[in-house]
């Protein structure tokens, strides 16, 4: 579980490097951005619904 956590807090990190990158600019930051922060939030969403999946909570 661990693994997945800090996992997450990567892709977040990195996610947020690039939107503050963009911000900074000043300009609307080119497709391959966009592309790579959507992507980087379609594999946080798929790593959190996993570490929900693993939740003590939820297993059966």
């Amino acid at each position: 579980m661990n693994g997945l956590l800090e996992l997450s807090r990567r892709l977040k990190q990195a996610q947020r490097d690039l939107i503050m990158k963009a911000a900074e600019s000043g300009n609307i930051p080119p497709d391959g951005v966009i592309r790579k922060i959507s992507e980087l939030e379609n594999a946080i969403l798929a790593v959190e619904a996993i570490i929900e999946e693993s939740a003590p909570s939820n297993r059966r």
